[in-house]
């Protein structure tokens, strides 16, 4: 049975994963006849967000301990993840992505990549090993890689960012897939538009399925 590695961004969509993306992905694994292990880079948070309001809060929480959450405590650190043991990794999106992953919510192109995620994406080209990124995560595939084909949905902004990285963007709409053969990319905007929680299941099965195909 096929493995994918999902990794987390810590839990709810303004300063961690993006809940429904991230539940969508695991469900989508599955309903298609693989398996996941989650992971989670053990960091703090860049900031922690109310929820209900937008404003921050005077707290600190670290981002494997706010994934477990999402994953019913059933996840390991992200340094024990190795691509040899897994078939795919997968993004799920959320701002945890642009403030925890890397520094792109605050530097758009000039950003920097978190040490452990770079070293997780670029094992899993050297394996050629297939990696999914949902809404905002391709964003870390064209900072890493540079001249890569992804989506970031029909953000104009998000697009011209991922442009000056060195990346070809294609704008799309909901449930579209986009793929760089070449390096087994995969990638679809989910939240990136304005969508329902059906169709961010949608692009989460669907970018399971284009991914299965290769493995």
């Amino acid at each position: 049975m096929k493995q994918f590695a999902i990794v987390l961004a810590g839990c709810g969509v303004y300063d961690g994963a993006e809940i429904h993306e991230a539940v969508m992905t695991m469900y989508a694994v599955m309903k298609n006849g693989a398996e996941y292990r989650i992971f989670a880079p053990d960091i703090a948070q860049h900031h922690v967000v109310n929820h209900l309001n937008g404003t921050e809060m005077p707290e600190t929480r670290n981002v494997l301990v706010e994934s477990a959450r999402i994953a019913r405590g059933t996840i390991e650190a992200l340094d024990k993840l190795g691509m040899r043991d897994f078939d795919a990794v997968i993004f799920p999106g959320g701002f945890g992505v642009a403030k925890n992953f890397c520094s792109y919510a605050f530097k758009g192109a000039d950003c920097e990549v978190h040490p452990q995620i770079e070293e997780i994406i670029r094992e899993a080209v050297s394996l050629r090993k297939p990696i999914g990124a949902l809404c905002i995560s391709p964003v870390l595939l064209a900072k890493i890689m540079g001249a890569v084909t992804i989506t970031v949905g029909p953000d104009e902004g998000d697009a011209a960012n991922v442009i000056l990285m060195g990346a070809h963007h294609m704008a799309t709409k909901h449930g579209d897939v986009i793929i760089d053969e070449k390096h087994r990319l995969f990638s679809t905007p989910c939240y990136q538009l304005k969508s329902t929680i059906v169709q961010v299941a949608e692009g989460a099965d669907n970018i399971v399925k284009e991914m299965l195909k290769v493995m």
